[in-house]
């Protein structure tokens, strides 16, 4: 049976490593008419989510397409914010996100907190003397010494010029706001005009713990000046938050087995910890995300071994103390190996003290030629001492050509 359950008007092909979600996108609007009020985060109400989705009708039409009953005006009053409902929105495959406009004030994404994957070191056992190999299915099971921490660097500012391509990802958990880390990739199907955006799986799903987040919304070269958070006016323009403006997700796929193994400790499931989803702006003039970001990057699905990567860099806004979420950080070193799963490719390890909130953000190659994404920010140790990011293979690629195919 297909990995993917999509309703009768989007079927797709695809095999047995994939489960994506669709937002379909409805307009909203965050406060109710004739509402001058702040309070931004209430659910919308029957009128808006009717006449800013395009009326009671589309939305019927939308909600019938999935593999369950949703009430309508259940849905139109808010329904979308029930975590009740998880278990059937882990299950079906595709469901209704609500973008909400003017959702993601700076408020809400002050309240976001780093979304952590975390193991103890304790319980993976080192190989001291693992010899190097040239063939990546001989790096499986591999796992060497720890590399010493190296204190992570705040980027070159302003990110808008320096790093344009990555970002924060912020979405809706059932705990509350959280935040991740993600980055423009390339789309082979629209070069120069790519709306794709890669993450960690555990930043768009729950795992076997749960289900898709929602909300889901990527801000390229977030917080541009790189200004901590207590140096910053207290109004701070948005357009220095957010310089390309905001991007909600329209279509997201992770692994079938990040779901079906995923944790959020202990480090399941974190060998196929990888996402990717299609973005749409919330407001602007239709150019794509690469071209208003100037940048996206080629994702390596066939890396060599790790003896043969030579130096990356990775990068991710650290949410968890002693960081505050604002600044974009990177690391730098030569990776080694982490094997959680000897049945799965090999994890990439780096010397980092990035922490929560940097989950997702881009593994890529510093050989001096065009940076290639390799991994992505999945799990650390509680000492904050190194990252862990998995090898992009098969299973990362027909993740990525689910989104990229549409």
């Amino acid at each position: 049976m297909s990995s993917i359950r999509r309703g009768p008007g989007r079927r797709r092909a695809a095999g047995a490593a994939i489960a994506a979600v669709t937002v379909l996108a409805l307009t909203a609007s965050a406060c109710g008419p004739g509402d001058d009020s702040s309070d931004q985060g209430k659910n919308p109400t029957e009128d808006a989510a009717g006449e800013g989705a395009g009326g009671g009708d589309r939305l019927g039409e939308l909600i019938d397409r999935l593999p369950i009953e949703v009430d309508v005006e259940q849905w139109k009053d808010g329904a979308w914010a029930d975590w009740d409902s998880e278990n059937w929105l882990r299950e079906a495959g595709e469901y209704i996100g609500i973008i909400i406009e003017d959702f993601w004030d700076r408020e809400r994404m002050e309240e976001a907190g780093g979304q952590e994957n975390s193991v103890d070191e304790n319980d993976i056992e080192e190989e001291e003397s693992a010899p190097e190999t040239g063939d990546p299915a001989e790096d499986r099971g591999v796992t060497d010494p720890f590399p010493a921490p190296y204190q992570a660097d705040r980027a070159a500012t302003p990110y808008s010029q320096n790093n344009p391509g990555v970002g924060k990802l912020f979405f809706e958990t059932p705990e509350g706001t959280g935040v991740c880390s993600a980055a423009v990739v390339q789309d082979p199907d629209n070069l120069g005009a790519s709306n794709l955006v890669a993450t960690a799986g555990h930043c768009v799903h729950a795992g076997v713990e749960g289900g898709w987040f929602r909300q889901v919304m990527f801000v390229p070269a977030y917080n541009d000046g790189g200004q901590d958070f207590v140096d910053q006016p207290a109004e701070n323009p948005f357009e220095q938050v957010a310089p390309f403006g905001l991007w909600w997700a329209a279509d997201v796929a992770t692994t079938n087995y990040w779901i079906e193994n995923g944790t959020m400790d202990g480090g399941n499931g974190a060998h196929q910890d990888f996402a990717v989803l299609r973005v749409e702006q919330e407001e602007g003039d239709g150019s794509s995300l690469e071209e208003q970001t100037g940048v996206a990057y080629e994702i390596d699905f066939d890396a060599p071994a790790v003896a043969g990567l030579g130096t990356l860099q990775n990068y991710g806004y650290p949410q968890s103390e002693p960081f505050d979420g604002e600044v974009m950080h990177s690391c730098t070193g030569d990776p080694t190996r982490l094997s959680l799963d000897a049945a799965e490719p090999v994890m990439y390890v780096l010397g980092c003290t990035m922490t929560a909130g940097s989950s997702g953000g881009p593994w890529l190659t510093a050989d001096g030629g065009e940076p290639r994404l390799v991994s992505v920010n999945s799990i650390g140790p509680v000492t904050s001492t190194w990252l862990a990011g998995p090898r992009l293979d098969a299973s990362a690629e027909e993740v990525f050509d689910v989104i990229r195919q549409g």
